[in-house]
């Protein structure tokens, strides 16, 4: 039999909790009021109840806001995996109705959806077609995060990120290479390394970060520093720099060379060890639930398999890639 605490706690219900996040969010209960569009009293009220029934306080209300106390902070984090949980099965069971067995939540880095995630994704879907998958491209970073915080089922991303000790699985490598105007004095070379672009001006691509960091990191190790003449936020609006003469740039070889034969660019290979990257496939639990698993055997199968061309090993000469 259940005690009243027990029967108390019931009512921690997923509006109660939603409106609680909402004020953890906002550190103000008139502007989280608004936000979900409900009277403050009634947001009080809900708060009020749960820090009766739980028997501590989870807010301290001030005159400018409201602070969290530490089980306020222990609240909130339940909170927020209750309610992801609660919409993965609403969202499950929706397509269950919709007569779809499952759905998978993938997040992509941006170098694997420009590259080989959406062909290897479009691989598995043709085979289970009662299997739902949505493919999302975010930042490195949150590509992680996502999958730790369950907003994610599998993430892929490149292995240099921060992978907070989850489960992964090896996906594709691909090859970080150098690409120029033809005119360019590195331009005709088969191969050279990072180090050798450095005293030349660079684009910088902001939306690569972590690709940066590690060039920035390689030039510090050799004393020097890196040029960037202008900044951009793609891969296509780097190319297109190259091509006008202002600098070059180190980018994937796969995009590299969906642009070169458009803008007359010239692709050499980069031989430093980090310019070979690996990609994972990153997934919250060592097990996941079946259609899960069934997307990340697709997914490495594919990549075994040298799925749409890639992983290949670099051409010699970037002029005459293709």
């Amino acid at each position: 039999m259940m005690t009243g605490r027990e029967l108390a706690m019931r009512s921690f219900d997923p509006v109660s909790l939603r409106l609680f996040i909402a004020v953890c969010e906002e550190r103000n209960i008139a502007t989280a009021s608004r936000r979900e569009a409900i009277v403050p009293s009634a947001v009080s009220k809900r708060i009020s109840l749960m820090e009766e029934e739980a028997g501590v306080a989870l807010l301290e209300r001030g005159r400018r806001g409201v602070t969290i106390t530490p089980a306020g902070e222990t609240l909130w984090r339940y909170a927020r995996e209750s309610l992801q949980l609660l919409d993965r099965m609403r969202a499950e069971l929706a397509a269950f109705a919709e007569g779809v067995q499952g759905h998978v939540r993938v997040f992509g880095s941006k170098s694997a959806v420009a590259q080989f995630l959406p062909q290897d994704v479009g691989v598995f879907a043709q085979r289970y077609r009662d299997v739902r998958v949505s493919l999302e491209e975010r930042e490195i970073w949150e590509v992680v995060r996502a999958v730790e915080d369950g907003r994610a089922d599998i993430g892929v991303c490149w292995d240099a990120v921060d992978l907070r000790g989850l489960p992964t699985r090896p996906y594709h490598r691909d090859q970080l290479v150098m690409v120029a105007h033809p005119t360019h004095p590195l331009a005709g070379r088969t191969c050279l390394s990072f180090e050798e672009t450095i005293d030349y001006e660079h684009v910088d691509i902001a939306a690569r970060s972590i690709m940066q960091a590690v060039q920035r990191s390689a030039a510090a190790t050799g004393g020097k520093q890196m040029r960037y003449r202008i900044q951009v936020s793609t891969v296509d609006a780097a190319c297109r720099i190259v091509a006008a003469k202002l600098a070059v740039a180190i980018v994937p070889r796969e995009e590299a060379q969906a642009m070169q034969q458009a803008l007359g660019l010239s692709i050499v290979p980069l031989s430093n060890d980090w310019a070979l990257r690996q990609f994972v496939i990153v997934t919250r639990d060592a097990s996941p639930r079946p259609p899960v698993q069934l997307l990340v055997d697709s997914l490495v199968e594919c990549a075994s398999h040298g799925a749409a061309g890639h992983g290949r090993p670099a051409r010699a000469n970037g002029a005459a890639a293709t």
